[in-house]
């Protein structure tokens, strides 16, 4: 094991001058940190930002709601999109927004999905890019602003502001609102972004939330008070009408940059190259101090995690770096310099991990077999090298705790704790990002090819499937009844009816449109099913009398893991649980209208 010894001998010195190196410059961020935070006395670093007195027209009542174009990009997102819509047009807390999802000719199950939400809400339009997909997000966003335009010239309106999010996004309920009122001061607004919680066990995703915790808690808010440029995080960002058209202009129509993988990185910089406005909002609510940002699961596994870390990288530090290399303002090269750090700091933070392993594991054994400590030995024959390494140790820790104070105010103590142990995961996970990185963008360089849409395989999160929102509210929203109208319904309404009772007594709606809303207010899948008798397996899945007593019908398995159930009522979780019993499967439910449900009756000879 000697050439181990002289190997560790021979990176402790490099080593510990380039940690040295990046905990100052980490430090530098954190002392303004503290500085910000100490003139704001507050516990949470504000953002430069007006008051509601200094916004135009604010002082004088609630600004009138701007129109706004939300685009989502989509493919192979039939998994979630649907979900999506329904929830975030249940919940947003703002009327003057139409979405447009752009979908490909050859993702038929998205666009499939996209077209029954279309069908559903009069304010979700596809429009279909010309071409076959994937090819990359910047391309999908810039056909989808094509087709805003085209909307504009049918229905002669005009957006006054654009913004866009992710299939997978839980939108803020008053991230328009904010929008709309920032949007009077600033050209480009960024609604924080911060992950779903998830056990804190979790390594993967609790690094994306220690992450973002930090960058969008802290970091960030630095960066715009120092006066760098603030890159668009890819959801939740918003833009006037009139500097995307001048950008358009500017790159001879060309919006989002076609071949990146981080259009959204680059977007923030050639916005503040022409000298726009930039603002990323406190994510802490003032007024009630709930955080208010922009929620989603990040990949849960270490492979796809590599392969979302690696695009980032791609873009943001490979990418931009052959594009425009250093030529920008003076004071931003130092942010440049930030956002490319990873492409070296990443692997060296790693060798570092596994120096001070090796170095642990060699003090044992020298210990227990009374041998020469060799680093040790090092250590002590060199006194810069020894204060060197006391100064790193000092700013390593006082980093995870700056680290772990983000984490504590957006997901709390526990996820707190762990957050230094986190780093470690993170830290491979970057590393192996890094590697990645540079193998297909070197691999795509020397065929002189633009790397393709990465796909991230995205969930959408079950607490969102619960919108305490009430039937009739719903109903308003899809124009199928006006508010006069139901509450006419309602104090009609006979001991012990229903609302949607009621309007089907009275012909007042269609069974079918009645459904349709209902699903849209529980989260539910709704539609005909009309297949052949299922399968024997299927039948005998769940006990008839069982499936009677919960007027239920099973109509599909998958793999003998997840059994399909119909009804006509909303299942209760006792109801899903004591399927879930009987069959040994996982209870996936769809909500059929209650023809369809005695149809189904019939064929199983089951009583309805």
């Amino acid at each position: 094991m000697f050439w181990l010894d002289r190997l560790a001998a021979g990176l402790l010195a490099p080593l510990a001058i380039w940690v040295l190196a990046s905990g100052l410059d980490d430090l530098f961020l954190d002392l303004c940190a503290i500085y910000f935070w100490s003139l704001s006395l507050l516990h949470e670093f504000p953002p430069a930002r007006p008051t509601r007195a200094e916004i135009p027209g604010t002082s004088k009542g609630p600004l009138p709601e701007k129109t706004i174009a939300l685009l989502v990009p989509a493919w192979r997102e039939a998994a979630v999109i649907e979900q999506m819509l329904d929830y975030n047009v249940a919940t947003i807390q703002y009327s003057n927004y139409e979405i447009f999802v752009g979908v490909y000719p050859n993702d038929i199950p998205t666009r499939a999905r996209v077209l029954a939400s279309e069908k559903k809400h009069p304010r979700v339009h596809h429009v279909l890019c010309p071409h076959s997909g994937p090819t990359s997000k910047a391309d999908c966003l810039n056909w989808l602003y094509l087709g805003m335009q085209s909307y504009e010239e049918e229905r002669g309106c005009h957006f006054e502001i654009v913004a866009h999010h992710d299939a997978e996004d839980v939108v803020d309920p008053h991230g328009l609102q904010r929008i709309n009122e920032y949007c009077e001061a600033y050209d480009m607004v960024q609604i924080p972004v911060l992950p779903l919680a998830t056990p804190w066990w979790e390594a993967t995703h609790g690094a994306y939330c220690d992450d973002f915790a930090q960058s969008h808690l802290r970091e960030l808010h630095v960066r715009q008070r120092l006066g760098g440029f603030l890159p668009s995080c890819g959801v939740g960002t918003a833009y006037r009408r009139a500097v995307l058209d001048r950008l358009a202009w500017n790159q001879d129509g060309v919006l989002f940059q076609t071949a990146s993988l981080a259009e959204d990185y680059r977007i923030g910089l050639d916005l503040h190259r022409l000298g726009c406005s930039q603002i990323l909002l406190n994510a802490r609510d003032p007024e009630c101090g709930a955080l208010r940002a922009t929620r989603e699961y990040f990949p849960r596994t270490f492979g796809r995690a590599v392969r979302q870390r690696a695009r980032w990288i791609m873009g943001i530090a490979l990418q931009s770096w052959q594009e425009i290399g250093w030529d920008v303002e003076a004071r931003q090269i130092y942010w440049l310099w930030r956002d490319r750090k990873g492409l070296l700091g990443n692997p060296l933070t790693v060798l570092t991990n596994l120096l001070f392993l090796y170095g642990a594991a060699e003090w044992l054994w020298a210990r227990a077999t009374a041998r020469p400590w060799i680093l040790g030995q090092l250590i002590s024959a060199s006194p810069w090298l020894r204060w060197t390494i006391i100064i790193n140790t000092v700013l390593m820790l006082g980093r995870l705790g700056a680290r772990a104070s983000c984490v504590k105010a957006g997901y709390g103590w526990k996820h707190a704790l762990i957050s230094p142990i986190r780093s470690v995961w993170g830290n491979l996970i970057n590393f192996c990002a890094t590697v990645y990185a540079l193998l297909r963008f070197t691999a795509s360089w020397l065929r002189q090819q633009s790397p393709q849409w990465a796909k991230t395989e995205h969930s959408y999160p079950v607490e969102a499937a619960t919108v305490p929102r009430r039937l009739g509210e719903v109903l308003v929203d899809l124009r199928l009844l006006t508010p006069s109208q139901v509450d006419a319904a309602l104090q009609h309404l006979q001991p012990g009816e229903r609302l949607g009772e009621h309007l089907i007594r009275e012909q007042a709606l269609s069974e079918f449109a009645l459904y349709t809303a209902l699903a849209l207010q529980k989260n539910l899948p709704f539609g005909p099913i009309d297949l052949p008798l299922p399968a024997d397996d299927v039948r005998q899945a769940l006990p008839p009398q069982l499936a009677q007593e919960l007027k239920v019908v099973p109509v599909r398995m998958v793999r003998k893991k997840q059994l399909w159930v119909a009804s006509s009522e909303p299942p209760s979780p006792e109801t899903l649980e004591r399927i879930s019993r009987a069959s040994r499967m996982e209870t996936r439910f769809h909500l059929v209208t209650p023809s369809n449900y005695r149809d189904l009756c019939e064929r199983f000879d089951y009583r309805a």
